[in-house]
């Protein structure tokens, strides 16, 4: 009798301490979750700020691009303007050229009257002279036959003295004139010459600043894009850890069914209360086998989709991802599990490697550490999608899940 009374108060100090176990537990998982949470709203709240700052420097980037595309078409505008001038230009330089050449012409044919004109007087004076002979113009005079033949021969000599004088002259003014023209024509293509070498120069000017132009408007359209890709990274990282927060609010609400249902249980006798640390985390509706044979029947017939698994067409199509399939093949026995690899590391108790059994779930570092889970089915295997086969069984004991399997082992089901 003695023994039988130690043995019930044996039991009730066991389902005191349970009941006070728990709630403790409880507690500090929910607080350990809080803080999780509150961390993940800071991160939350920076991203949101740094969004803000992207979105103004993306308005000041297009800002800058409309201005920069006025000034590209101000310089179009004005090579085009450019353009026009240094083809008026060249008309204009052709034109005097052909001019030049004109008046050069002209020039030529009065310097030749003026020496045909020379030719003349020298025969006219010769004519006076006795044919071979040797007298000179005064000779000529003095041997007039008469003072009227004296009087006849000199004024018919000074008249055509004079008259050739006169038109030698008006050559020569003639002369200087074309002279003094061309001149002014060549002046006048010095300076068109000139003129087009400086509109030229300005040219190269407004090609080299639209080519500036056109490497910082590159520039500011990269700076537009990595912008724009910097956003979608931060919105990608929010909904990241709004997905995260959520699952984190369901455990914190699991945590507290899981307690209620706990004290209540504790609540109906002392030896369930010695029991509850033994159970299973979830009770199920079905066996281990039924959650691997629910699983197998999409080996060969499945896809990898990142976030797959969460809608029924994803079910029904069988598209998964990791932790999207082991949540849909517990669900088939009444468990519910969370939709991240990070939430299945608490899904249940840890258990050594070396305890691993079937139904168990085994978690790999792939692309992070837990990246990965599976189901493990016993003989070294687990079931599980894979990014390169969809849902199938893989050998954790070789290759590359011996390699990348991080020893977390997680027991859902007793």
């Amino acid at each position: 009798m003695l023994k039988k009374g130690i043995v019930v108060k044996g039991i009730l100090i066991v389902g005191l301490l349970s009941s006070l176990t728990v709630p403790t537990a409880f507690a500090e998982t929910t607080n350990d979750l809080q803080n999780q949470q509150s961390q993940i709203q800071e991160e939350r709240s920076t991203i949101q700020s740094e969004l803000s700052e992207v979105e103004q420097e993306i308005a000041s980037v297009l800002d800058e691009l409309d201005q920069l595309t006025e000034q590209i078409e101000r310089v179009n505008q004005a090579m085009k303007d450019n353009e026009e001038i240094i083809k008026e230009t060249e008309e204009n330089i052709e034109a005097a050229n052909e001019e030049v050449e004109i008046l050069q012409e002209d020039i030529t044919d009065l310097e030749v009257d003026i020496d045909a004109r020379l030719d003349l007087l020298k025969e006219r004076a010769n004519s006076f002279q006795k044919s071979g002979g040797t007298l000179s113009y005064i000779e000529v005079i003095l041997g007039s036959k008469s003072f009227g033949d004296l009087i006849e021969r000199v004024f018919a000599i000074t008249q055509i003295a004079k008259a050739d004088a006169d038109f030698i002259e008006r050559l020569e003014t003639n002369k200087a004139e074309l002279q003094k023209k061309q001149d002014s024509v060549e002046k006048k293509l010095t300076e068109l010459n000139e003129m087009k070498t400086e509109l030229v120069g300005m040219q190269h000017h407004l090609e080299d600043q639209i080519e500036q132009n056109e490497e910082l408007k590159k520039e500011l359209k990269d700076k537009e894009e990595q912008n724009e890709e910097l956003i979608s990274s931060l919105l990608e990282q929010d909904n990241e850890l709004a997905a995260r927060e959520s699952e984190i609010r369901n455990r914190i609400e699991r945590e507290r069914e899981r307690a209620r249902q706990t004290e209540t249980r504790n609540q109906t006798t002392s030896t369930s209360s010695t029991s509850t640390n033994n159970r299973q985390v979830a009770i199920p509706n079905g066996t281990v086998n039924d959650v691997i044979n629910a699983g197998k029947k999409y080996i060969g017939n499945s896809v990898y989709v990142f976030a797959g698994g969460r809608t029924s067409y994803d079910i029904q199509n069988g598209r998964f991802d990791c932790s999207g399939f082991v949540r849909w093949a517990f669900s088939q026995v009444g468990v519910s599990l969370g939709y991240s690899t990070d939430s299945m590391t608490t899904a249940g108790r840890q258990v050594p490697a070396s305890e691993m059994k079937p139904g168990d779930l085994v978690f790999f570092n792939t692309y992070k550490t837990d990246g990965h889970v599976g189901i493990y089915i016993g003989g070294g295997k687990f079931i599980g999608s894979q990014s390169n086969t969809g849902v199938a069984i893989a050998d954790m004991t070789r290759g590359y899940w011996r390699d990348h399997f991080n020893g977390r082992v997680v027991r859902v089901i007793e």
